[in-house]
């Protein structure tokens, strides 16, 4: 009996843990744009032969990839296939058709045997080889037309203690311009691309990154800049992130014998944060040894040749290139509109385009303003408006017909759980190059010529090319116009299944033309991007291929913000998701308020023509501080918590300064009682100014009733140093006598920290007055009798003795 009952329970327990940990058959655990995560191999994608097919590729198609076993058991009969999907027919299957299920991929090849075993942490490369059109012996994936195809790769397997199942996959997009002739089919012709007007494209190369300036730190004449880390000193050398975007560029520059179509057709878009921070890196800097402890100790930073060196490249490219500058550390323009203080706009939007010209030597695009969000509201566009900006560059869904529901909102609204081929997620209907929103303008000047048109312009770019420029490199962000039912993390698909999904993307509008949809695009890929050298060039080459193939005509970006806006009237659409990913409220306050003691300091502040330091000099650090803590880097995850830290501490760390700068001011204390010699004698006093500029101050006393102290009005105090005053002073009191003293700015903001002085007069005051008076008027009654008795002939009794003498 009791053997018995113990193979019951066995059989029991075999059949929970079959349940339990055996993928059931037929049955992905797909990881990257897939649903789920691989529990026991992992598949990546590691090259695609040809990236885009054309009618002079190689007729058969090579895909490169790697399987490793993640799990803790072995792996038996690892085999993998590819699949293929019907086309993409809509823009937004350029991103859903990367979460279909396998059953949606119809088209399957064979399997091809990669490993008879694959042990725990062991990996194994494999290729697969198919024929793109059918007509040979072997499979094929039947192409017939050009278009844009999703390939899934599947890797097959058996875990121990488990059966055979699909166990992960890799899914990436094969743009298809046009179609070699088949192998082996003598009959076979090529296909060529399909014959449409080619897209007028133009492209944004941008170059920013996260604000790494140590906050709380104003301008110093010949100090060295403090940085957060010393990552930048990693992205500008040799192989880092900003060094390969620069060296991709340089493969297009314009040169002798070099067509310069295509370098005419790509626009540098830079942060003058990032080339500000570079040049001051090239005098030498310090680096926080622990960049949670803004007050801790430094080191001596490490980039300053790499810095000298980019910046250099950089100058050479931008000199040749069109430049435009982008708004101040990426700052969130909508947040900056909230602020509403003068010259933190002016810093952000006037400054940056002066900023770059002058490291680069160059002249920038003008009038013309990129948000980093893709998507502003309505004060932010009064803002750009406002200071002279006559274009914004946004999302297409970040704008609407006046009155129409936008295709974001229909996305947004009606998000299904699961994707279906087919499936419309919004952003179908691209909006025209140039649009014109009139519930945003300003008021031109008078006689202004050429006449000047008061409202926004709006150069639109499509989601649905940015989105798949965003997931190429490193650290790939989704963007925040990217409707919500198509997010997901795309950094678990490899880095070169989202290339290919770039490469389709920025391909399907050229393959695909519609009536509905201009035959042209603005490629936007997200400010802070991880492109390398190699993944920028084949984009490059995407479009020189496209152009080739007389598909798309390289459009400066100069002449697409140039074009005449469409004739409806638009509005803007600020996108939810935009909202959910900008800065929070709380910050605006104590920023306006910082921002406004940084106003108010300035105006009493002095250029002295002999200091080193100006007082634009000193003060523009700490104001580029609470831009910086405005920036929207960092706030593309669900969690903020570290964007906020860090404006936080930027926040505490510039009042932290600028309480310091205001208490730098100040009246010394005399110490002891101070006497005056009489009662109209000067009080004296001593001014310290700690600063290292010249300001003005005044004189606030407080005078009691028993003195009269005149007001000296403006005095200047030298940079760093001290002045004496003598301050004009009536005490009608011998009493001593204590008087209020401290320094305002001239506009009567208060600096440093009060003071009072005790006084004591030698004057007797009233008393005294009383006193002499009485003795006046007795001296003058004692010579008058004297005088009367003397003119009747009658000696006075005070003269007697004195006659007989």
């Amino acid at each position: 009996m009791t053997r018995g009952l113990f193979r019951l329970i066995t059989a029991v327990l075999t059949i929970l843990v079959s349940v339990t940990l055996h993928p059931a058959s037929g049955h992905a655990q797909p990881s990257g744009s897939g649903l789920s995560t691989p529990q026991f191999l992992k598949l990546t994608l590691d090259a695609v032969a040809p990236g885009t097919v054309t009618t002079s590729s190689d007729p058969i198609l090579t895909v490169t990839g790697t399987v490793t076993n993640i799990g803790d058991r072995v792996v038996d009969d690892v085999s993998v296939r590819i699949q293929r999907a019907a086309p993409v027919f809509s823009p937004s299957g350029l991103r859903s058709s990367l979460r279909l299920d396998q059953v949606n991929y119809e088209l399957a090849g064979p399997f091809q045997d990669v490993a008879e075993r694959l042990s725990p942490g062991q990996r194994k490369q494999f290729s697969v080889r198919i024929a793109l059109r059918a007509g040979g012996d072997g499979p094929s994936l039947e192409l017939t037309d050009p278009g844009v195809y999703p390939l899934l790769l599947n890797v097959n397997g058996e875990p121990a203690y488990g059966s055979q199942a699909r166990l992960d996959d890799a899914r990436f997009l094969l743009p298809v311009l046009g179609l070699p002739p088949a192998p082996g089919d003598p009959a076979s012709e090529s296909v060529p691309s399909p014959a449409a007007t080619p897209v007028a494209t133009t492209m944004i190369w941008p170059l920013a990154d996260r604000p790494r300036m140590v906050a709380g730190r104003p301008g110093a004449a010949g100090g060295q800049v403090e940085l957060l880390d010393d990552e930048l000193a990693v992205s500008v050398g040799k192989g880092g992130r900003l060094e390969q975007l620069v060296a991709a560029l340089e493969t297009i520059a314009p040169a002798p014998g070099r067509d310069r179509a295509l370098a005419d057709s790509v626009c540098i878009a830079i942060d003058p944060d990032l080339v500000s921070t570079v040049q001051s890196m090239t005098f030498g800097y310090r680096v926080l040894a622990s960049p949670s402890d803004p007050d801790g100790a430094t080191r001596e930073g490490t980039g300053a040749v790499s810095a000298r060196e980019w910046l250099d490249r950089l100058r050479a490219l931008a000199s040749t290139m069109c430049t435009v500058a982008l708004p101040f550390a990426q700052v969130d323009l909508s947040a900056l509109a909230a602020v509403h203080d003068p010259g933190l706009s002016a810093r952000a939007l006037l400054a940056p385009a002066d900023v770059v010209d002058t490291i680069l030597g160059i002249r920038t695009l003008r009038g013309v303003s990129l948000p980093d969000s893709g998507s502003i509201d309505d004060p932010a566009g009064q803002l750009l408006r406002a200071h002279g900006y006559g274009t914004a560059v946004l999302a297409s869904t970040a704008v609407t017909a006046d009155g129409a529901l936008s295709d974001a909102d229909n996305a947004l609204n009606s998000a299904p759980t699961t994707l279906e081929p087919g499936v419309v997620v919004g952003g179908e209907t691209a909006a025209p190059d140039v649009v014109r929103v009139p519930t945003v303008s300003v008021e031109p000047p008078p006689n202004a010529q050429p006449p000047v048109d008061p409202a926004l312009r709006v150069a639109t770019y499509d989601i649905w090319p940015a989105t798949a420029l965003a997931a190429v490199g490193s650290n790939p962000p989704t963007p925040s116009f990217t409707p919500s039912k198509v997010r997901f993390d795309v950094s678990k698909d490899s880095r070169a299944a989202r290339l290919q999904d770039a490469l389709g993307a920025i391909t399907w509008t050229a393959l695909n033309p519609s009536p509905e949809r201009p035959r042209s695009q603005l490629l936007m890929p997200p400010q802070q991007w991880g492109a390398n050298r190699e993944e920028g060039i084949a984009l490059l080459k995407q479009l020189e291929l496209l152009t080739r193939n007389n598909l798309a005509a390289p459009r400066s970006f100069a002449e697409l913000v140039a074009q005449e806006p469409d004739p409806l009237p638009f509005a803007l659409e600020y996108l939810p998701r935009a909202a959910q990913d900008a800065t929070p409220e709380r910050f605006v306050p104590p920023i306006q308020a910082q921002s406004a003691r940084i106003t108010e300091l300035m105006r009493a502040m002095v250029e002295v023509p002999e200091a080193e330091l100006t007082p634009h000099a000193y003060m523009t650090p700490v104001r580029e501080d609470l831009l910086r803590a405005l920036s929207l880097s960092d706030r593309r995850d669900d969690d903020h918590t570290r964007a906020d830290l860090h404006a936080q501490r930027r926040i505490d760390q510039a009042t932290e300064e600028l309480d310091t700068m205001f208490g730098s001011v100040s009246v010394l204390p005399p110490g002891g009682v101070y006497t005056l010699a009489s009662e109209q004698s000067p009080l004296l006093l001593v001014a310290r100014n700690n600063l290292p500029v010249a300001i003005r101050v005044q004189f606030k006393i407080e005078a009691p009733a028993e003195t009269n102290i005149t007001d000296i009005g403006e005095q200047l105090l030298p940079p760093s140093g001290t002045r004496s005053f003598q301050i004009p002073t009536e005490v009608s009191d011998s009493r001593k006598l204590v008087i209020p003293i401290s320094l305002t700015t001239p506009d009567g903001v208060a600096l440093g920290e009060a003071t009072s002085v005790s006084v004591r007069s030698n004057a007797y005051g009233q008393a005294l007055a009383i006193i002499t008076g009485c003795a006046a008027i007795l001296l003058l009654l004692l010579a008058g009798r004297r005088l009367l008795r003397r003119f009747r002939g009658q000696p006075d009794p005070a003269d007697e003795g004195y006659e007989r003498q």
